[in-house]
């Protein structure tokens, strides 16, 4: 099950998953699957006022005043459902284009919104095109004058074009490194060949190539148009004075006169044949011959299938029962899917998801198949399970935990007004009214078993559905080959000279206050009589809970030999215990929509756990039945192990996943823990025995920490908590690694690593870096945000992105935990470009190394980096991960409210002593993984 508000997000940075908004009032949730209490959906929209300005634009806004930030939100009712051929990704070009800066303000305005710390991004899909920040309070009026100012005035000229083209084809190559992408494509095209949802959300290279200026320029002239347009404004502010900013701002706009009918008209015609495609007659008894299978046969990983069947538009009655059908079917371990196609060993993976748009829209369903499964038998199973939900009803213990799940997830995935404000901007785009959410939930809370069945027969129909198989050419989870590259590259770059934030002060819109950072309340610290660490953070500000965890129990103690031991042992702890078997334990959390998952990582075993506060017993009793009474099935082992070995070979076709290994391998001896990656026969050695020790070795209370926050009285919380972990004692003193001193390299070092099959190269540069409790970390970060901690207003986003448009996004980062990881800096580019970037890179190291920051410089990314964090602050979910974080890197309790003024403590001095010891443009590993061009010959 995909969240219901299903989109393919192609944007900046990171996609994002938009859900819908958490409430302000008390929820009381089902404790059993027979009971379901509806939702109060008044709860969703409660507070929020709608405003329509005189020239069209709609603004939504809602006070949320639990944490001093504000969310500013721009949707325009535009994306590719507007395109035709030959114009498909237009809408994602002019997203990128946005940023480049106005008519007043010549200036990349990721350079801007750093500037301001906030957290920004934007997103093309299928019916929208969004843009949106959350920032202190006090940067509201600065944010709305930016957004305002792009809406109208934005600069789309050949030079801004012409790079952002470049950069438009390197994400979209990058895309085409993933089997799942090429299959998604051909699937979709073939589902709807005359609509435009058939064609690619981030277009084609063929027609973003062709883009002129005069056609992008129309376009926006076209659609970033007041009245087809929503602004959203959630979080602390007062609602008066900001409507009085938005009529300064976006209300001197004036509506477009839209420019050259023919484009719209072709649209229009491309919409109108999607009455053929409609569902309306999508019955069992549809005589339509069943497409045959789509098969494409390509260098690739795992083996992957996927169905879509036409669904209606969002409106559609028909919309709650479809989207509790696909819960039933795919939510959870407990769902219809993963029991018949994972739990039986047939696929690694099933997810579903219903898109309901603007117009008729389709349901998906994606399957991986375990290593040496056949498509063709899954598809099989697949088939005989939907055939069983169109002729026999649900259970209601089934319907209710489908309800239930909806319910909670709807809560837990907007507990930040971010969501908040994507939900509303949503509904507003989308289905053309904020207030959909209270007929959506509703309608959820009373549909029927039968209703259920009806859904599945209508849209169901084999008759209807479009399949698709990808059937992987290359040798089972071999990596790819090495091509020797030189110790030096090919050209001779001159970076040109850093931004001046005094420059770019002069683009910015003023604050108009400071924001108090050192209000954020502190977490009560106790340690259980057998050594177990608990941090405790009370906010009654919503009915849920988020619980971090980590488990000194990481891969740092595999070895070679055993690699992948962790992590097969903390995915295989929800398998089992001497009381409950895996679907049981999976039914006890489902049943409640609450959520409980283990991960291992380099240094310890993560812990992830959310629910609604009435739940909290529950998630808290099940998290020690598993830490202590774990069993581990050997059927379940083997079931993980072929998941296991899938992923694997995934990571090792990926440009990323192989990349980062022989990176990370070139950086640290094979006696270093961090050296260690798993390998087919690494997984094929681990016994049940060896979990079984791995677990009563590593998993102690002595060595777990536990963090909640959330809606809990701390009394009751500290007596369960004993309760439930009394009995766990550990004997002796826990396992403790000597890790090696890692040195720099000795000289610049270049390897290329080839994959079949793939676009785009993935580089990788760097060496070892420090740790978190380093005293230079403060420094490294200021230093980090300047080199390379955003890749729009970053020294290398400004020159390797911006200027030069070599890669869709490059970053750097230290990651430091609780001993030293690595400094790398990382990027994706055209195999033919990779030489160039690396160049361009390591001359701006080294112009770094030898010229320094400027005062300016210092002081802008301190300013971006301190008025970010409270952003941070205002997501339980994300302070319980801070909170854990701080007490296992041993840092004080008060560090969550120290950071800021430990970041603004940071001087020239120290940032000279940063530069001096941790810029080594001399002794880098550089390691390139993808196509086998992207070293050129002779290099």
């Amino acid at each position: 099950m995909k969240r219901r508000s299903y989109m393919m997000l192609l944007g900046f940075f990171l996609s994002l998953i938009l859900t819908l908004v958490p409430m302000a009032g008390n929820f009381t949730n089902a404790a059993t699957p027979t009971a379901v209490t509806p939702v109060s959906a008044l709860s969703f929209t409660q507070g929020v006022q709608k405003t329509v300005l005189d020239n069209g634009l709609t603004v939504l806004t809602k006070e949320v005043h639990t944490a001093p930030v504000v969310s500013v939100q721009v949707w325009y009712k535009v994306g590719s459902r507007n395109e035709v051929k030959g114009e498909n990704g237009i809408s994602h070009q002019l997203e990128h284009l946005m940023f480049k800066g106005t008519n007043d303000r010549p200036v990349q305005f990721g350079r801007l919104f750093s500037a301001l710390g906030s957290q920004f991004n934007a997103f093309t899909s299928y019916d929208e095109t969004a843009y949106f920040g959350t920032v202190q309070r006090d940067k509201l009026e600065a944010l709305l004058t930016l957004e305002a100012d792009r809406m109208e005035n934005s600069l789309i000229g050949p030079e801004q074009l012409t790079s952002e083209k470049r950069v438009v084809i390197s994400e979209l190559q990058g895309y085409e490194n993933s089997p799942g992408y090429r299959l998604s494509r051909a699937v979709m095209r073939a589902a709807f060949p005359n609509r435009a949802y058939g064609l690619s959300v981030g277009g084609t290279k063929a027609d973003v190539e062709q883009f002129t200026v005069e056609q992008v320029r129309n376009y926006y002239q076209t659609y970033y148009s007041p009245e087809n347009a929503t602004l959203v404004i959630t979080g602390d502010f007062a609602t008066k004075p900001a409507l009085k900013v938005v009529q300064e701002t976006f209300g001197k706009l004036s509506q477009r006169p839209k420019k050259n009918t023919t484009l719209p008209n072709a649209r229009r015609a491309i919409d109108n044949s999607s009455a053929s495609s409609s569902v309306a007659d999508a019955s069992p008894s549809t005589t339509v011959a069943k497409k045959a299978p789509i098969v494409l046969k390509q260098p690739g990983s795992a083996a992957l299938l996927q169905v879509v069947y036409p669904l209606p538009d969002i409106k559609h009655p028909d919309v709650p029962a479809i989207d509790l059908m696909d819960a039933i079917l795919t939510g959870g371990r407990s769902s219809r899917l993963y029991q018949a196609l994972v739990e039986s060993g047939l696929a690694s993976s099933v997810s579903g998801g219903a898109a309901e748009l603007i117009e008729p829209g389709w349901y998906e369903i994606d399957a991986t198949a375990a290593p040496g499964q056949e498509l063709g038998k899954i598809a099989q199973v697949l088939q005989e399970s939907l055939v069983k939900l169109q002729e026999q009803p649900v259970t209601s213990e089934e319907l209710n935990r489908a309800k239930t799940q909806l319910q909670a997830s709807y809560i837990l995935g907007n507990q930040d007004i971010t969501s908040q404000a994507n939900q509303l901007g949503y509904n507003q785009t989308i289905a053309g009214d904020y207030h959909f959410i209270e007929r959506y939930l509703a309608a959820i809370a009373k549909v029927t078993p039968a209703q259920v069945q009806k859904a599945a027969k209508t849209y169901l129909n084999p008759a209807q559905q479009t399949i698709g198989f990808f059937e992987p050419t290359q040798p089972d989870g071999k990596p790819g080959t090495s091509s020797a590259g030189s110790s030096r590259t090919v050209e001779n770059f001159s970076p040109g000279k850093p931004v001046d934030p005094a420059e770019l002060a002069k683009y910015l819109p003023p604050a108009t206050s400071e924001t108090d950072s050192n209000k954020q309340s502190l977490p009560e610290e106790f340690t259980l009589k057998n050594g177990l660490k608990v941090l405790l953070l009370s906010d009654r500000n919503l009915p849920t809970i988020n619980l971090s965890g980590q488990i000194d129990a990481g891969a740092e103690f595999d070895g070679n030999q055993k690699a992948g031991l962790a992590n097969l042992t903390a995915s295989n702890l929800m398998n089992g215990t001497q009381t409950k078997n895996a679907l049981t334990l999976a039914k006890t959390l489902e049943d409640l929509g609450a959520g409980l998952s283990f991960s291992a990582s380099r240094e310890g075993t993560s812990v992830s756990g959310e629910g609604l506060s009435a739940n909290l017993p529950i998630l808290v009793q099940t998290l020690a039945d598993v830490l202590e009474n774990a069993t581990f099935p050997a059927d379940q082992l083997e079931l993980s192990r072929q998941r296991a070995l899938t992923s694997l070979k995934v990571q090792l076709d990926d440009p990323r996943g192989l990349g980062r290994q022989v990176f990370q391998q070139a950086i640290y001896p094979e006696n270093h823990p961090f050296h260690s990656f798993p390998t087919a026969e690494s997984l094929k050695t681990i016994t049940r025995d060896d979990l079984l020790a791995f677990y009563q070795t590593h998993y102690r209370p002595d060595t777990t920490t536990i963090a909640i926050v959330g809606d809990f009285d701390q009394v009751k919380v500290k007596a369960l908590l004993n309760e439930v972990f009394g009995k766990w004692q550990a004997t002796g003193k826990p396992p403790v690694l000597k890790i090696p001193t890692v040195p720099f390299p000795q000289t610049l070092t270049q390897l290329n690593k080839v994959i079949p099959g793939k676009a785009e190269a993935v580089t990788y540069i760097g060496y070892n870096g420090i740790s978190r409790k380093d005293p230079r970390y403060y420094a490294a970060l200021v230093l980090n945000q300047i080199l390379g901690g955003d890749t729009l207003a970053s020294r290398l986003g400004t020159e390797v992105r911006d200027r030069q448009g070599l890669t869709y996004g490059i970053y750097s980062g230290f990651a430091a935990g609780i001993n030293p990881g690595p400094f790398l800096i990382q990027m994706q580019t055209a195999p033919l470009d990779a030489q160039k970037a690396i160049a361009s890179t390591l001359a701006l190291l080294k112009q770094l190394r030898e010229q320094g920051v400027t005062e300016a410089e210092l002081n802008a990314a301190k300013r971006s980096i301190t008025n970010s964090y409270p952003v941070d602050l205002a997501n339980p979910s994300d302070v319980s991960s801070i909170i854990l974080d701080n007490a296992v890197l041993g840092l004080s309790r008060s560090e969550i409210r120290e950071f800021p003024r430990r970041i603004q403590a940071v001087t020239m001095a120290n940032m000279q002593q940063a530069i001096e010891d941790l810029i080594k443009p001399e002794n880098l590993v550089i390691v390139t993984a993808g196509p086998g061009n992207s070293v050129t010959k002779g290099s």
